[in-house]
């Protein structure tokens, strides 16, 4: 492991005219250059007029809801899908759509995207027009079998697209065109922007209601777009910002406020690692091990009594998925710690973990843990019940695009996969039973062509020390006003060296710490989850990795270091 202080480019000091230096400093190392990049209000957010596939799409819309048409709205089985599904749903309605109606994937059944079997089914539905959200780019033939039966497909995702395209009516997917200016949406940003967009008012002006109120969508929106991960550029910080000003002052829709109930979170004190780490696990749990119906519903209810039931079963649903989660994470270490005694104790340059007894459903996670402890692009398997089929979620590590690996996994060994697709970040793929074992050295072969050498040790960035005179609450307040932080905008992360002049366990796995830096007064810090031999023995000077965090105990506020990591000097 190694750790680096951030680069900070010069135009912090323009930044440094409205923010106090410090904080210009973080803002720029992660590629601010003005003032205005620092206005996040919806008025800033790019038009979504030249997204491929934009104006057909508005279109056949404006005329299935024109003849009462029966608009059948399917998403996918994460947080992104379920909240893109939400707002499809209530936007369409706000459009004047009385026929609408949603379905979702069974992970376990149908796999991910809109394949044959889940067309199959939702033909007995009598659909006249089907509209995707978070999916539908890869699936051809899915939408050839919808098509055939007379029913146009509107497909409106975010994922990168493969060599044949589906024969959709249109495809509303920024990452159609190389580089578009909004290719960082997520699936939820992508119809947020399809229904709530200049163009789409204009096409839609004089036939339908009026415009639908983007502001009853934007927690939606905001809870989707961290949970998926997807870079925060600006005009995603602007999306988040927008939806957490709503959370913040108690205008969220009924089922997300009854999600931060369930997580015994405060809503004027949310921000985005509550969305990330809160909401997100609660809404995915249900595709995770259930049924994301669940979710969805939860989402679009409007009655607090009816919200609040459908949230305390998702969050038992997550309780359980942690549970399930460790035991899944404990097995992967130890197939790992079989892997390196065969190997000499060389790591392999790609990790595949699989166990005949793992959920399909929580693959996605241990693979995340693995691919992070290990700094090696990961996939985890498991068998889908009943079928002769494993799914595999795939996580990478910074660097390595882990579909263009699977790509080239597809060209070298043809037909190992029978499906497979992703981002850079995550993937997903399925294969027969009897073609497990031949994976591992598969995908090692992939990833010693294309993982650098560097990319194999793990790169901590901080944003360097604090000054002695910089330790205050103002500066935390300021920073934390200053998000959101999130996938390619992180929290700041300072480094320095303290004296630890007091140290107390908690609940034996804590450590709740008295530090001081040099020149500065004493500080405050707690150590979360904090090492063993940490808690044993601290000690007398440490080297933290931590975070500034304003405490409220009985009305009074104080500022706390929040410690990431900590190693002895």
């Amino acid at each position: 492991m190694q750790i680096r202080a951030r680069p900070v480019p010069v135009a912090w000091q323009r930044l440094a005219a409205v923010v106090p230096a410090p904080v210009a400093k973080v803002l720029a190392a992660r590629g601010l250059s003005s003032p205005e990049e620092l206005d996040l209000r919806l008025a800033g957010l790019r038009g979504p007029d030249d997204l491929p596939g934009l104006v057909p799409a508005i279109e056949r819309l404006v005329q299935a809801i024109r003849g009462d048409e029966a608009i059948l709205v399917v998403g996918d089985f994460d947080a992104d899908g379920a909240t893109g599904t939400a707002v499809a749903v209530r936007g369409l309605r706000m459009l004047g759509a009385r026929a609408v109606d949603f379905a979702v994937p069974d992970r376990m059944r149908h796999g991910y995207g809109l394949s044959v079997g889940l067309v199959e089914e939702l033909l007995a539905r009598r659909p006249a027009l089907i509209v995707t959200v978070d999916q539908g780019t890869s699936s051809v033939a899915g939408v050839e079998r919808a098509v055939a039966a007379g029913v146009d497909v509107l497909v409106t995702d975010h994922h990168l697209p493969g060599e044949v395209l589906p024969s959709a009516l249109a495809i509303v997917n920024p990452n159609l065109v190389p580089h578009h200016p909004l290719a960082a949406l997520s699936g939820v940003g992508v119809m947020f922007h399809l229904l709530a967009g200049r163009r789409s008012a204009r096409v839609a002006h004089g036939v339908l209601r009026e415009r639908p109120p983007r502001a009853r969508l934007r927690d939606l929106v905001a809870a989707g777009t961290v949970a998926d991960l997807v870079p925060l550029d600006r005009g995603n910080r602007i999306l988040v910002a927008e939806g957490l000003r709503r959370i913040r002052a108690g205008r969220m829709s009924a089922g997300v406020a009854a999600l931060i109930r369930s997580a015994g979170r405060d809503p004027a004190r949310m921000d985005a690692r509550d969305l990330g780490f809160q909401l997100g696990p609660r809404i995915n749990a249900a595709g995770r091990l259930d049924d994301m119906t669940l979710g969805i519903r939860c989402l679009l209810s409007d009655d607090a009594d009816e919200a609040a039931e459908l949230a305390a079963v998702l969050s038992g649903l997550n309780h359980e998925r942690r549970a399930l989660q460790a035991g899944m994470e404990e097995q992967a270490r130890a197939i790992v710690e079989r892997v390196l005694a065969g190997r000499g104790g060389a790591l392999p340059d790609g990790v595949v973990v699989a166990d005949p007894d793992w959920h399909p459903g929580v693959v996605g996670l241990v693979a995340g843990r693995l691919a992070e402890r290990l700094n090696r692009p990961t996939i985890a398997l498991a068998p889908v019940e009943g079928q002769s089929e494993w799914r595999g979620s795939a996580r990478s590590v910074p660097g390595f695009h882990l579909r263009d690996a699977l790509v080239e996994l597809d060209r070298r060994q043809p037909g190992l996969m029978n499906r497979y697709g992703g981002h850079a970040a995550a993937a997903g793929l399925s294969l027969a039973g009897e073609r497990v074992d031949a994976l591992p050295a598969a995908f090692e072969a992939v990833a010693t062509d294309l993982l650098a050498e560097e990319q194999k040790t793990r790169l901590v960035w901080t944003d360097g020390e604090l000054a002695p005179g910089d330790f205050g609450i103002e500066l935390a307040r300021t920073l934390g006003a200053s998000g959101p932080y999130g996938q390619a905008f992180p929290e700041p992360l300072f480094d320095g060296e303290f004296e630890v002049l007091e140290r107390r366990v908690l609940k034996e796995r804590h450590l709740k710490l008295t530090v001081r830096s040099r020149g500065s007064a004493p500080q405050k810090a707690l150590w979360f989850g904090a090492p063993e031999e940490m808690l044993a023995d601290t000690p007398s000077r440490l080297r933290l990795l931590y975070q500034l965090s304003v405490e409220e105990w009985q009305g009074v506020e104080s500022l706390n270091l929040i410690v990431r990591m900590g190693l002895a000097v």
